[in-house]
């Protein structure tokens, strides 16, 4: 049994599946079974040549818990900057949106080793030094997965947020957890836990039309 879901239409599940941060209930356990169902539907997702080729590493144990998140928070000073001066200006656009997104980050910092699972979702092959048609498609056949396990993560009363700093000691994430760096590339280190309450709202975005292009640019 993994409990009932909850009452989503799919428009509300897409508009409404955030990025979770301080709304993760530290304190409460995830059923095993829950986790093992939505792994089952992520892996209805497409991907490349119907390769199949993704692993998901679901982390409970809370000493290898504590152990991941003090590399994550290492690695969190080690990444290059992703923020362009075009994603910092659309950033700030909203006032207070990345004040939000900076406390969020710190309670993460803080207290990733309190969330009771940490799902590491890798792909087989590594692209580095690959061109980018190659990492087009090896990012695009996990991603999907991923980001698929997120949404019934979230139909099931569970939070979710991307985040990407075991990439940067990748490497020892996957000494620890014992992924084979050579043949199997982590993609990001997603925590999850149930929510405190489940009502969430679409967050503010660009207008559509700020970003939709048709014919040309």
């Amino acid at each position: 049994m993994t409990g009932p879901e909850l009452d989503l239409t799919a428009t509300e599940l897409l508009t409404t599946t955030r990025s979770v941060r301080h709304r993760l209930d530290l304190d409460r356990p995830v059923d095993p079974a829950l986790l093992r169902r939505c792994v089952e539907l992520a892996l209805q997702a497409p991907s490349g040549r119907n390769s199949q080729g993704w692993s998901f590493v679901v982390v409970t144990d809370p000493q290898r818990r504590a152990a991941l998140a003090d590399l994550w928070r290492r690695g969190l000073g080690q990444g290059d900057d992703p923020m362009s001066a075009a994603d910092q200006r659309r950033a700030y656009a909203k006032p207070g949106s990345m004040e939000r997104v900076w406390s969020g980050l710190r309670h993460l910092h803080d207290n990733l080793h309190r969330v009771p699972a940490l799902v590491v979702p890798c792909i087989e092959g590594r692209t580095d030094g690959l061109p980018a048609a190659r990492q087009a498609g090896h990012w695009g056949s996990v991603l999907p997965a991923a980001w698929s396990f997120m949404l019934a993560a979230r139909l099931h009363g569970l939070g979710t947020v991307w985040t990407t700093g075991n990439m940067a000691v990748e490497e020892e994430v996957a000494q620890l957890l014992g992924i084979p760096y050579e043949e199997v590339m982590q993609a990001a280190l997603i925590p999850v836990a149930h929510t405190i309450g489940t009502g969430f709202r679409p967050a503010h975005r660009a207008p559509v039309d700020s970003v939709l292009h048709w014919d040309e640019w």
